[in-house]
Parts: C-alpha cells; sequence; structure tokens
C-alpha cells in the first residue's frame, strides 16, 4: 500500500490548480478551459484522446507518416532519429546518427526503421503489429542497431557522470534515451497510458516508483518531462500538429495532451512543476477562504460546506478513488458523509470560479 503522507502530499499538489486555458488554436480540441484535476482530468483527457483517435494507420503507413512528421528541420531530404546525437559531419558510427535519409528504412545496418518506444513486448498483452502497435504517436524513427541496442529495456536514469554529451545507452540496468529525447519519451508513455490504460502501464516500461502518484504513473517519467520541455515548434509539435488534424493524410485525428502542455502531468500527478504552455489561474486567496468545511475533525454523519457558490463536491480516499459525489447549494449546505469509513479523505470543491481542495478527517 502507498505511504499515507506522501500520497497525501501528492493529491494537495495535483488539486492545487483551478483552472488552465490553452491557446485560441487549441480551443476546438480541448475546449476554452480545463478546470478538472487529478484523476478527473486524466479521466477527461483519456475520452478526448480516444474519441478523436479516427484514423487507424496500419503498420506499413507509419513509414509515409514518419517521413512528414519526423522530417529533420534542417534538411528536409532527411528524417530526425530517437536516441540519436551525432550530428554531421558525422564519426563514422552510423548507429549514432541524429538524421538519416527520409527513404533509407528498411531493417539493413544503416536503415532506420520503426521504435516502438513502449515496446510491444512489454504491453499487457503484447500490443502486436496494430492498434497499439501501429500507434504513430508512438512510433518514432530510429536506427536500426540503435533501436536493436535498445530491445525492450526499461527506461532508465543514467548516473552522475554518465553519457556527459547527453549521449542515449544503457544505464542502471535500463535504457537512457538521451538528454534530447528523454522528454519525448516520458510524453509518449504518458500519451499511450491515456490511449490503452492498463495496457500499457507507465511501471511495466520504466524504473522507478509510483509511490508518490495516485496510479501507475512513476516518477521517472515525471522528472524527464520537467527536465526536458518541449522545444517551441520543435519536432514534437510538428508531430503533433499533424495528426491533430484527421484532414491531413496520414493523421490519425488525435493528439498528444502532453505535448501541448507538459504542465497536465503535474496537475494530474505532480510531481517536479513541469513547463506551462498555457495561461493559468489560481485560486485566489480570499476565495478559498470564503469556502469553509466544518467540523472537522467530523464526528458525525454530516459535514457543513458554507460557500458563497453553488458547489460541486468530490471525495477521494487516500488511494485516489472517487468515493462519494455530491451538489452543494445555497439552500443545501450539508455533506452526508454516513457511507464512509473512519479515515482522512481530499475533498475536492469546484465551483465556476476554479477549484481548491481540503483534507477531511472522519472519526
Amino acid at each position: 500500500m502507498k505511504q499515507f503522507y506522501t500520497l497525501l502530499l501528492a493529491f494537495a499538489t495535483t488539486f492545487a490548480f483551478a483552472q488552465l486555458t490553452p491557446p485560441a488554436e487549441l480551443q476546438s480540441y480541448y475546449g476554452n478551459q480545463i478546470t478538472s484535476t487529478g484523476l478527473t482530468l486524466k479521466g477527461d483527457l483519456i475520452t478526448l484522446t480516444i474519441n478523436n483517435h479516427t484514423n487507424f494507420l496500419t503498420y506499413s503507413q507509419v513509414w509515409d507518416a514518419s517521413r512528414i512528421t519526423d522530417e529533420d528541420p534542417n534538411n528536409s531530404s532527411n528524417v530526425l532519429l530517437i536516441y540519436g546525437y551525432d550530428d554531421p559531419p558525422f564519426d563514422g558510427n552510423v548507429t549514432t546518427d541524429r538524421t538519416r535519409g527520409k527513404f533509407d528504412n528498411g531493417g539493413n545496418v544503416g536503415d532506420w526503421n520503426r521504435e516502438h518506444v513502449y515496446p510491444r513486448s512489454l504491453g499487457d498483452p503484447d500490443l502486436g503489429s496494430s492498434g497499439p502497435g501501429s500507434d504513430a504517436q508512438m512510433l518514432r524513427p530510429s536506427d536500426v542497431q540503435r533501436n536493436g541496442q535498445r530491445g525492450n529495456r526499461l527506461f532508465a536514469e543514467k548516473s552522475i557522470g554518465q553519457y556527459p554529451n547527453g549521449e542515449s545507452g544503457n544505464a542502471n540496468g535500463g535504457w537512457y534515451p538521451g538528454d534530447e529525447w528523454k522528454g519525448d519519451c516520458a510524453r509518449i508513455i504518458m500519451y499511450m497510458y491515456l490511449r490503452y490504460g492498463d495496457r500499457c502501464l507507465p511501471s511495466a516500461v520504466g524504473i522507478g516508483s509510483n509511490v508518490s502518484t495516485p496510479d501507475d504513473m512513476i516518477d521517472l517519467f515525471l522528472q524527464w518531462n520537467a527536465e526536458d520541455p518541449v522545444e517551441e515548434g520543435g519536432i514534437e509539435d510538428v508531430r503533433n500538429n499533424y495528426h491533430g488534424n484527421a484532414a491531413n493524410t496520414y493523421a490519425q485525428g488525435n493528439r498528444n495532451p502532453f505535448i501541448d502542455n507538459p504542465y497536465l502531468a503535474t496537475v494530474i500527478w505532480g510531481g517536479p512543476d513541469a513547463q506551462n504552455r498555457w495561461a493559468s489561474l489560481s485560486v485566489p486567496e480570499f476565495q478559498q477562504e470564503q469556502i469553509k468545511m466544518f467540523p472537522n475533525p467530523a464526528n458525525g454523519n454530516e459535514v457543513t460546506i458554507d460557500s458563497n457558490f453553488d458547489i460541486s463536491v468530490e471525495v477521494y480516499n487516500i488511494l485516489g478513488k472517487k468515493v462519494k459525489s455530491q451538489n452543494i447549494t445555497s439552500n443545501q449546505k450539508r455533506l452526508n458523509i454516513s457511507g464512509l469509513s473512519k479515515g482522512v479523505y481530499l475533498v475536492k470543491l469546484n465551483s465556476q470560479n476554479g477549484s481548491v481542495t481540503k483534507k477531511l478527517i472522519k472519526q
């Protein structure tokens, strides 16, 4: 069982945000504002990601998609290779190349192929070559031999002083993708978790701990997501914008939310603050003070929620499971907790002006 105080801190961090406003060009996809947090936000993004995945590419079509989405911005004849780190002039070791000719794809030495950032064999069940196994949001061009060197090794942090120039390679019994690519990989794993759920658990593909998160997200990917932000207009944006437009020939129609805003991961799972690419508003101090919950600790079966606003209430246990929902109005300010066992809960209070979360102890 996860440690209580760590979990409480993680939830307190996760629920501390009131509102995120996507840029105008993304509001047709996400809406004008995002006010949900934690596992509620995760659920909202799951629905959005699945519903917008309208075009299912074949494994063969991914070749064509990659030539468009992974084009080298400095040479339109090439694609960028994940895990690569040698720019021209090359050092003679093609395995570490960062770019390769668009049509030099295949299975031979010197070719590039389709790297499953989430290895097929680590899915439960195996991801195969269709559905999750041919999801172009997850597949990236990679040197054939470099791909083979990674194999199905779990992602892992490098040791202090290892790979000082940001190279990729074996690390601590797993695979370090390189300084340039670790954020990309983290956000891809987050996407796969949204899109395919327990079939693609982050804890099955990375070496890290999920003690501080409400589900199977691990600290390694939250760390990489924060340390390696999205480059404005870089390859992640190019890929996401292409696949987000279902009118494009090889587009899936869905986006990776964590590329659009890495901070969404922080709002869901906590961890270090990641890059926030959207405008955000927090709950003003005076508003927090206007929402009062008493008695606390509670000895009976009711708690009073005193607020100037209509409130929707969500109660979560320490494992992150929502155990109760209720609307509170000016005429009915009592939260019924008769069905809750003794213990500690997190009560998320949502109004039209934002949300705030308070700890509730039932004795």
